[in-house]
């Protein structure tokens, strides 16, 4: 399977600048995988393909103001680093990231942001030509420095500045560590979520720390030879027992976006390799799960995502849920109907 197999070419005009208001008015395309039909419907309409019993998955993960912009401690060189994985193998308070003028920051090179409120020490550079860095706080902890002087990250197609940085933020975003957003939770309001709930579906969330692949282009046509950045998941026992519950009574399991694929399925496929097929155990750790067609799904039964990049690892893992020339198809469909793509785009349901 080659990168180029996943590639389309999509009209500059179809990316999404800013969010529709509200959440919930956004198009959506439903693709139904086995008569490969299309419907399309508005997104509060979702509640028209969901039944009682069923269990919505999604990533609760918070976007940190991860861009900071400051200078190097010696020579007030300008100096601007995006922060992208805590690495916590490390040490406390270190962090993958990508720093910019990168050739000129050595380890052992030291940079300050917000008058000296927020400092990092380059320790090592990463294989991907990242740094490691160590954050430390003046006042406080090294999390209030950043949320003081960091700036919330837009994904570099979107060329419009953000009126409202929490609209880059899904409404049920708790766990700080992302460097973007789990956008596929975007479309969704709190009334909406209000209105799941009293249908008789179940709400439960995950953890992924979105991080370097994000940002981080396919450079080899033969996907075999890509390696994914490793990330860090959580499932807790309460949402593991819930999940189980599901399944047990026959309801479906429904993941609000790829990042929340991506945590299930790594924790069913650990789970399966200890010997308890059909079930999830709770997990806190790391994945480099890559899921591409062939790949065998264990945990997940419909997906609500976004349209993707092309050439991405995020089309290819729909394209493995749905079928590669089912999803190319869609694709098109949404280009001619003048769908919104990427991060602040319309979205798909994968049934």
């Amino acid at each position: 399977m080659r990168i180029s197999d996943f590639d389309y070419t999509l009209p500059p005009e179809r990316i999404a600048q800013s969010p529709v208001e509200p959440r919930d008015s956004s198009r959506l395309l439903v693709v139904h995988r086995d008569t490969g039909a299309f419907e399309h419907r508005i997104f509060r309409e979702i509640t028209d393909y969901l039944r009682p019993g069923d269990l919505l998955v999604a990533n609760q993960s918070r976007v940190l103001p991860a861009r900071l912009r400051g200078v190097k401690a010696e020579t007030g060189g300008q100096v601007e680093v995006l922060l992208l994985t805590a690495r916590s193998d490390v040490g406390p308070n270190c962090w993958e990231a990508l720093v910019k003028p990168g050739r000129r920051i050595h380890p052992g090179q030291r940079l300050s942001f917000g008058d000296g409120a927020l400092l990092a020490e380059a320790l090592e550079t990463t294989p991907s030509g990242g740094r490691i860095i160590r954050l430390t706080a003046r006042e406080g902890t090294v999390a209030e420095a950043v949320e003081r002087v960091g700036v919330t990250p837009l994904p570099p197609y979107i060329h419009e500045p953000l009126a409202d940085a929490e609209r880059y933020q899904t409404v049920y975003a708790r766990e700080p560590g992302s460097a973007a957003a789990p956008t596929a939770g975007l479309h969704f309001s709190t009334e909406l979520l209000e209105q799941v709930g009293a249908m008789g579906v179940g709400i439960a969330y995950v953890t992924l720390h979105i991080g370097l692949d994000t940002f981080r282009p396919v450079e080899k046509d033969d996907l075999s030879e890509h390696v994914m950045h490793s990330e860090e998941i959580e499932l807790t026992p309460e949402t593991a027992a819930r999940i189980n519950v599901t399944r047990a009574a026959g309801g479906r399991i429904i993941a609000v976006g790829t990042t929340s694929v991506r945590t299930l399925e790594a924790v069913a496929q650990l789970t399966a390799e200890a010997g308890a097929e059909g079930v999830v155990t709770p997990y806190r750790g790391r994945t480099q799960l890559f899921i591409t067609p062939g790949y065998q799904f264990r945990a997940v039964d419909a997906m609500i995502t976004n349209f993707h990049l092309p050439r991405s690892t995020l089309l290819a893992l729909v394209s493995a849920f749905a079928g590669r020339e089912l999803i190319a198809r869609a694709y098109q469909e949404a280009i001619a109907r003048e769908y919104r793509f990427y991060s602040f785009g319309d979205a798909m349901l994968l049934l």
